[in-house]
């Protein structure tokens, strides 16, 4: 995985509280900066696709680790 400027960790909740903790941690951010999300909802997979198309921000990386959901989207 690339760099990352920030690193949520969204361990054990399930849809839709990864993607809104995702986008409030992102609105801190400034355009350009990486965010690394760790979630372990199976649902976060396409959910991260359609929150990147719908906000904008790019997903640059989604995979698995050690039984956990990886994703790299870089803010807008």
């Amino acid at each position: 995985m690339a760099n990352f400027d920030q690193e949520l960790d969204a361990s054990g909740l399930n849809c839709p509280l990864p993607i809104l903790r995702a986008k409030k941690t992102l609105g801190g951010m400034e355009g350009g900066q990486v965010l690394r999300i760790v979630a372990t909802d199976p649902g976060s997979v396409k959910d991260f696709e359609a929150f990147a198309k719908q906000t904008g921000n790019e997903l640059m990386e989604s995979g698995e680790e050690g039984g956990k959901f990886v994703f790299l989207i870089k803010k807008s």
